[in-house]
């Protein structure tokens, strides 16, 4: 199997940042919430690679925490959206009738509310933790999820080898998950590299607007809050997380369009 370079850079990105997060406390050279230093902002040396932070914090050591606890979050909201999304959505098309117009309907009220605000709105009135901020948006985004999967099952519903299924006497969860799950692989494969950057700067949004992480944890959100005004004095420090940001997002993109295309023989169904 021949990978394209393309798909060989976004993979090499992709697991360079999963294993610095996950390795996060053997590869930081400091603690996270560590003060090294009495001076504030100072410039990358031998010492502190990328400086130091608005407390003088060592920068790199919360960057490599921050993408660690970023891309935990991101990805634990990830798989909770896809996994309710594409059940739900899976399942009323199955249904049809009374039952998936009640749950498209509930969907599109959702979705017709801001996912900021009411996350926002959300958050505000509840205990801003990991757990909470996880399933905020997991739930939110699962929406997104559902309509796509939806619109991918009602047309795999009406395929004859489902029909086939159904008149053996499967069962719904047959038709679900041996049936339509394998042939929507592709699509929802796809979604699913978009959405996982669309959480990464949901996340880092809120964590900016003060309801996301909350210090001393980091996250590339939080670390631009941190050293917003340094910007005014000439201070890069809050254009790291960026960077991370839009290199993890072209990686992810890279690898999943190359999944795509690994996958699109599925679209065509069983024979």
């Amino acid at each position: 199997m021949r990978i394209p370079i393309a798909a060989l850079i976004g993979l090499f990105f992709t697991a360079l940042y999963f294993l610095v997060a996950i390795f996060a406390p053997w590869v930081a050279p400091y603690g996270m919430a560590e003060i090294v230093s009495r001076d504030v902002w100072l410039p990358p040396s031998s010492e502190f690679l990328l400086g130091t932070d608005n407390l003088g914090r060592d920068l790199l050591s919360r960057m490599i925490y921050g993408g660690r606890t970023t891309i935990f979050i991101a990805t634990a909201a990830t798989i909770l959206s896809f996994t309710t999304g594409s059940v739900l959505g899976f399942l009323a098309a199955v249904l049809g009738g009374w039952a998936d117009q009640a749950m498209s309907r509930f969907v599109d009220l959702i979705m017709s509310i801001p996912s900021l605000i009411f996350a926002l709105v959300v958050l505000s009135v509840t205990p801003v933790t990991v757990p909470v901020l996880i399933i905020v948006m997991g739930l939110l985004d699962s929406t997104r999820v559902y309509r796509l999967a939806r619109a991918v099952a009602v047309d795999i519903n009406v395929m004859d080898y489902v029909e086939a299924a159904k008149l053996r006497g499967e069962g719904r969860g047959w038709i679900i998950f041996r049936e339509i799950l394998p042939n929507a692989l592709s699509p929802l494969i796809a979604e699913m590299g978009l959405r996982f950057i669309f959480m990464v700067l949901f996340v880092s949004t809120l964590s900016f607007l003060g309801l996301g992480v909350q210090p001393p944890q980091a996250d590339w959100g939080g670390i631009v809050k941190e050293n917003a005004d340094g910007i005014v004095y000439g201070i890069g420090a809050a254009l790291y997380p960026a960077v991370a940001i839009a290199t993890l997002a072209i990686s992810v993109n890279l690898v999943a369009d190359w999944i795509l295309n690994r996958t699109t023989s599925l679209k065509g169904g069983r024979g």
